[in-house]
């Protein structure tokens, strides 16, 4: 067995554990940190496909800033989720049936699974790539040279998800005090200054 074999049966191994400890861990703290590490094992797996453009994607992006702002939000967020477990028993019957229903249907399709013929065709490159063009300058001529409609429409597409889950969850409440940043601007200098004693309030 080679460098390149026991990098990938590592890389591997620690990708599925930390995506079953992802479900498993009962901090969501730790949850958070178990699936960093599973981005960082499938970079890794890419380095060694030659993909190296989406392995800096995975650990940029990913990890960089979406996981972060994930454990940002976890951290930050006051939610009892003892009160969110509480009701997992009544559902759990259906899950389990759910979940039995998916390993059967998988274990049919790898049972029958037969590699086709022209295989090795379909993976080729949807276009010819030049020789001795680098994999991120080939991944940038197909993005934006034959699939450039697709790319900006892909674009448009999250641009309206991200406004959509705006407008959902934005909700003015009557009670929660806003900051009015004119009023601050204008003010004055009218401050009344109190001489507070040590041990008193105001």
């Amino acid at each position: 067995m080679g460098l390149t074999q026991l990098a990938f049966y590592v890389f591997a191994a620690v990708a599925v554990g930390s995506g079953v400890l992802v479900i498993l861990a009962r901090n969501p703290v730790h949850s958070v940190l178990w699936l960093i590490l599973a981005f960082f094992s499938s970079a890794g797996l890419m380095v060694l496909l030659g993909a190296e453009f989406i392995a800096m994607l995975l650990v940029i992006v990913y990890v960089g800033a979406v996981a972060v702002l994930f454990l940002f939000v976890v951290m930050m967020l006051d939610v009892d989720f003892a009160e969110l477990k509480r009701g997992l028993a009544d559902y759990l019957p259906v899950g389990a049936l759910v979940g039995l229903v998916l390993l059967v249907e998988l274990s049919l399709v790898l049972g029958h699974w037969a590699l086709a013929g022209a295989a090795p065709e379909s993976r080729e490159a949807v276009f010819a790539i030049e020789e001795g063009v680098a994999n991120t300058p080939a991944l940038g001529a197909i993005l934006y040279d034959k699939y450039l409609y697709m790319f900006q429409a892909a674009g448009l597409i999250l641009l309206v998800a991200m406004i959509g889950a705006i407008v959902l969850t934005l909700r003015h409440r009557p009670n929660v005090k806003r900051q009015d940043v004119l009023t601050q601007i204008y003010r004055g200098r009218d401050v009344e200054l109190k001489d507070v004693e040590p041990g008193q309030g105001v």
